[in-house]
């Protein structure tokens, strides 16, 4: 038997792999790297999306608070006038009793 092709193949095969165990690897993270990178990339944009629609959420809550802010100035404004103006109603029928009282006075005195 001829062992000189043999002996050949096989130091071939071990310089082969003893090589390609030296050289540097093209990839610096490992499978379960890559997979905890994706993890926290996908955290870091749920987070990002969720801070955004949480902004958004508090500035529709603030424009929201000015709007009734902004209609009950205006309904105590329109409450305040009607208020006047009832005042001013009384009065004016006041005055038109207190005439008529009068002119009832001088017809009794005649």
């Amino acid at each position: 038997m001829n062992t000189k092709p043999i002996v050949g193949a096989l130091l071939t095969l071990a310089l082969v792999a003893s090589l390609s165990a030296c050289t540097k690897r093209d990839e610096s993270m490992g499978p379960a790297q890559k997979a905890g990178q994706a993890i926290d990339n996908a955290g870091d944009k749920v987070a990002k999306d969720l801070h955004g629609k949480l902004d958004k959420a508090k500035q529709v809550g603030t424009d929201l608070a000015k709007s009734a802010q902004d209609t009950s100035d205006k309904i105590d404004e329109a409450t305040s006038d009607a208020a006047k103006g009832l005042n001013q109603a009384t009065e004016e029928v006041g005055k038109k009793v207190e005439k008529a009282g009068e002119k009832i006075q001088e017809s009794a005195r005649k």
